[in-house]
This record gives structure tokens, C-alpha cells and sequence, in this order.
């Protein structure tokens, strides 16, 4: 699936003063691709992914998904920060969840379930029920239960801001891993550069104040890609580029 944002605006109306969050936004996701969007605190970038995935109305101009061929699937799933587990379910039934809400017989969505759960190290956790989880965990569980609906298009909002660094790194790898046999198009908000780098094929860097982009940057790293590559020449190369578009080289060197 490919999403088209066309002047895309978003005004809230909260007290006496409206606040514009979003303002010219133009953005063209491809095929198939990571798309990573980056931005300071504030810039606007989940307003934007809960834009695209229909739950804030824009106030001005248009978004558009467009199926590939022959292909009508137009589904859409939103992973928060916060995983959103149900706490009285299972992990079992919590990563299967998706496929019960769309008519899948338990005989057929268990197993599937109970195979990603074994294949991404929650094998014999699938009686447990959130609250006995680490955080990673249950994120890991979030991720399963989005992937295994395999949705068109997977919107990610900073879905490892919470975690640990090790954790993090451990769990951007299980991503890439869940991605990669799919056609899937993935959206990801992050305010991490060198995560954005190590996941993207591409990286959008919000204006601080979202009016609109202030760079594209394509990521020319190999894939399969693995944690190693943060020591690599290209990606030092690429994060300056997005640190200079986000001022940050700029401002530091200014107070050196």
C-alpha cells in the first residue's frame, strides 16, 4: 500500500485559541518500504501517524492510500509507545486477538499465534497474562499481534521509546526480522536518529514546528541490516546529514 498526504493540515480547537499541529504536509510513501519519520519533541510526528491511520481528521487537504495491483487489502494497524495489551487475556490470546476479530476459527489462529510467540523467545509465556512480562515483552507481544494480521500498511508510533538500550536494540532486530519476508509498508515515528537510520529505507525529518518536511534522506545501508552498521562510515555519514537538518550539529558547534 502507498499513502498519499496532499497539504495536509491538522488544527485542534481546544480553549479559546485553535493550535495548528500540522501544517503543508506533503508525503508519498512507496511500495513495500520502511519510511521512518523523524523530528524534535513536539514537531507533530504522532499527529501525523494518527492522521494517516484515520483516527484525527485533517482539517485541511487529503490522504489517499492506493493498493498495489491486484491487491485490495486495505488495512491499516497502529502500534502505540504504549503496547496495549489487554491485561485480563492471555499472551496467547492477546497475539491472537487481531485474527479473532476477523472471524478466524481459534483452532486456526492459535497455532499461528503460538508459532511467532516460539520463533520470537515467548515460547512457554503464552498462559501468562501481560502484567507478568517485562516491558519488552509485552512490546514484543504488541508486534506480534500486528504482524501476524499482515496488514497492508503498519503505522508505528516510537514503539521502543520506553525501552532499555539493550532491549531496544534486540527488539529493532526482531522488527526487521517480522518485516522483511512481507510486502508490508511500515510507517515508523521515531525521535531516535540512529534507530531511524538502522530501520529506514527512507527518513522524512519534520520541520520543529510541523510546517511540513525539511528533508528527505534515502538510507544506503545493505539489507539484512544488523546492529553493527551504527559503527559504519555510510551511517555516520547519513545521521550528520539528519542532525544538520535538525539543527543539532548546528546549535552544538555554536556553543563549542
Amino acid at each position: 500500500m502507498q499513502v498519499f498526504c496532499n497539504g495536509l493540515e491538522v488544527v485542534f480547537n481546544s480553549g479559546n485559541s485553535p493550535t495548528t499541529a500540522l501544517s503543508n504536509i506533503d508525503l508519498a510513501t512507496r511500495q513495500g518500504e520502511f519510511l521512518t519519520i523523524v523530528g524534535r519533541s513536539g514537531c507533530g510526528k504522532t499527529t501525523l501517524l494518527r492522521t494517516i491511520a484515520e483516527l484525527i481528521p485533517p482539517t485541511r487537504g487529503t490522504i489517499e492510500r492506493r493498493s498495489q495491483g491486484d491487491d485490495a487489502n486495505q488495512d491499516a494497524l497502529l502500534v502505540f509507545q504504549e503496547h496495549g495489551l489487554f491485561p485480563w487475556m492471555t499472551v496467547l490470546d492477546n497475539a491472537a486477538f487481531g485474527l479473532e476479530m476477523r472471524g478466524v476459527a481459534r483452532e486456526d489462529r492459535e497455532p499461528r499465534a503460538l508459532e511467532m510467540l516460539n520463533t520470537y523467545g515467548l515460547g512457554g509465556r503464552e498462559r501468562d497474562y501481560p502484567g507478568q512480562l517485562s516491558l519488552g515483552m509485552r512490546q514484543r507481544v504488541a508486534l506480534i499481534r500486528a504482524f501476524i494480521c499482515e496488514p497492508a500498511l503498519l503505522l508505528l508510533d516510537e514503539p521502543f521509546a520506553a525501552l532499555d538500550a539493550q532491549t531496544r536494540l534486540t527488539l529493532q532486530q526482531e522488527l526487521l526480522a517480522l518485516w522483511a519476508p512481507t510486502s508490508m509498508s511500515v510507517v515508523f515515528v521515531t525521535h531516535d536518529v540512529d534507530e531511524a537510520i538502522l530501520l529506514s529505507d527512507r527518513i522524512m525529518v519534520m520541520d520543529p514546528k510541523g510546517c511540513g518536511m525539511r528533508m528527505e534522506v534515502p538510507v544506503r545501508l545493505p539489507r539484512p541490516r544488523y546492529a553493527d552498521e551504527i559503527t559504519s562510515a555510510e551511517f555516520s555519514r547519513t545521521k550528520r546529514q539528519i542532525l544538520s537538518a535538525l539543527d543539532v550539529l548546528q546549535r552544538s558547534e555554536a556553543h563549542a
